[in-house]
């Protein structure tokens, strides 16, 4: 099993424990109010969408990790490669996600962990390229975006919540460039 380590993280598979503590990030408003159409997920989809998650690493080699804080062993969110089925008109791609809990913003941890995980999909599995999608207004992940190197390349209504997104991508070649 692939698990990523930085200073202050560690991306790991999903444990039946992550259950919970992924379930108040889904059920905070806040923290939803980027993802899709918006609206929280209880206790059952959190767990549906962790098996969905589990099933895209035996399917593509790769998926979304669990965060957990090193020095506490606290699950702070998710990060993470996927296929962005939900916005058609980019696939073939792969995209780097994240949703950390409100306590966890602000500190740096969604760009540590995402940084680890662009480095994984383009050192550990050869992509080509990743892209990174968020809904236009969503300022603090385009700074994230922006911070991993990567560049608008077009905006587009996502078919399935109607809301206006911004796609960013990074090349395999302009990370090398960049010397990440």
């Amino acid at each position: 099993m692939v698990t990523l380590e930085t200073s202050r993280l560690v991306l790991r598979r999903w444990r039946e424990e992550d259950v919970a503590p992924m379930a108040a990030v889904n059920g905070d408003p806040e923290v939803m109010r980027w993802i899709r159409d918006g609206g929280v997920r209880d206790e059952r989809q959190t767990r549906d969408g962790i098996r969905a998650w589990e099933s895209e690493w035996e399917a593509e080699g790769f998926g979304l990790f669990a965060v957990e804080i090193r020095s506490t062993g606290e699950l702070a969110g998710f990060t993470g490669l996927s296929v962005p089925r939900f916005l058609p008109e980019v696939l073939p791609a792969v995209e780097v996600g994240w949703r950390l809990g409100r306590a966890h913003w602000g500190a740096g941890l969604a760009t540590e962990a995402a940084r680890a995980v662009v480095r994984f999909g383009f050192e550990e599995r050869g992509l080509d390229r990743i892209v990174s999608i968020a809904q236009v207004g969503n300022g603090a992940s385009e700074r994230i975006m922006t911070k991993l190197g990567m560049r608008p390349v077009r905006e587009a209504v996502a078919p399935s919540h109607g809301r206006r997104v911004r796609v960013f991508a990074l090349s395999s070649e302009q990370y090398a460039e960049a010397g990440s």
